[in-house]
């Protein structure tokens, strides 16, 4: 199965249009699917490195819309590759063991009352508005507890307010924690 199609080459923004780095793009997808096609985790991108990936906006760039969505599928094809993996090396019980133990790292912070799950931000620092991160703990506390109904792409696609200070938590912990949150989910779609 091939990840992505030997083309990236995607819409291009207008003349006074920002998208993303042409260069950028390409040298980033070319990387991905040479390991993807490398068949293992050796090839030097993982799922997390699709999901973390940032090009810089230039004018006349790609469309942000279009990368963004071709990310969200590479990622999944990461994930699948490395949960076969996982379970090829350590067997489905023990497999299902490390995504449980995964899980349970989310969880103290869930468990937090709302106002509370995050550090708040100091000074004039940008932060999340902490009703929508909780809002957002809540969905996948309810998961957790119920079967909720949340998926790879809600977590994925959620936009948080921006605040300054103590209005809001601190962005790199937020971001982090729900990078965790999808590596479980897409682990148990």
């Amino acid at each position: 199965m091939r990840c992505v199609s030997t083309s990236t080459t995607f819409r291009r923004q207008g003349a006074l249009g920002r998208g993303y780095s042409p260069d950028q793009v390409e040298e980033f997808f070319s990387r991905a699917r040479v390991a993807y096609e490398a068949g293992g985790l050796r090839g030097g991108v993982s799922s997390g490195d699709v999901r973390r990936v940032g090009f810089d906006l230039v004018r006349r760039g790609y469309d942000v819309d279009q990368v963004d969505a071709a990310l969200d599928r590479l990622e999944d094809a990461f994930s699948r590759r490395e949960h076969e993996i996982a379970r090829g090396r350590l067997g489905a019980d023990r497999a299902l063991d490390e995504l449980t133990a995964r899980a349970a790292t989310l969880r103290g912070r869930l468990d937090r009352p709302d106002g509370d799950r995050f550090d708040r931000a100091t000074g004039a620092t940008l932060a999340y508005d902490t009703d929508d991160v909780d809002d957002l703990c809540d969905l996948l506390l309810a998961w957790f507890d119920e079967g909720g109904d949340l998926s790879v792409q809600d977590v994925r696609t959620a936009v948080f307010r921006t605040r300054r200070g103590r209005r809001g938590y601190v962005e790199h912990q937020v971001d982090a924690f729900f990078d965790r949150a999808v590596e479980v989910l897409s682990g148990v779609e």
